[in-house]
């Protein structure tokens, strides 16, 4: 039992795994949270597959699966979005169905702020603190 658990915290979760693949030598700040840096663009495509898993998850099918041929409801294209984030935006797109019933939670219509950077937001207000010093952090 105590062999089987030590194995366990030695491996990698996922995460780390993903990380592996990248080589972090020699990159600069700018390259790493600069404007179009590398979290910017791992923040805009792990939003973009959770909106992609909504929909699917919606639908009741895989993308390009036979299953989704005269169900009623299929896949539409997509909508260009930008999101604000902590202090970056980030531009994905929405996916849509044809009889418009699709209503994403990960970035929910009509909203530009992520829902957690919203509730970061409100809690920087409950603790006293001023639109200036918010824009600050």
């Amino acid at each position: 039992m105590v062999m089987a658990r030590k194995k366990k915290e030695k491996e990698k979760d996922i995460l780390d795994q993903i990380l592996d693949t990248i080589n972090f030598k020699g990159l600069t700040q700018d390259e790493v949270v600069g404007h179009d840096g590398l979290i910017k663009q791992l923040t805009g495509k792990i939003l973009q597959r959770a909106l992609e898993a909504e929909m699917t998850e919606h639908l009741g099918y895989e993308k390009n699966s036979a299953v989704g041929d005269n169900s009623g409801n299929s896949r539409n294209g997509h909508t260009e979005k930008t999101v604000l984030m902590e202090n970056q935006e980030a531009t994905i797109e929405i996916p849509r169905d044809r009889n418009s019933t699709f209503e994403p939670e990960i970035v929910p219509k009509h909203e530009k702020r992520v829902p957690i950077f919203n509730d970061q937001i409100i809690s920087m207000y409950s603790f006293g603190m001023s639109d200036r010093d918010i824009n600050r952090t």
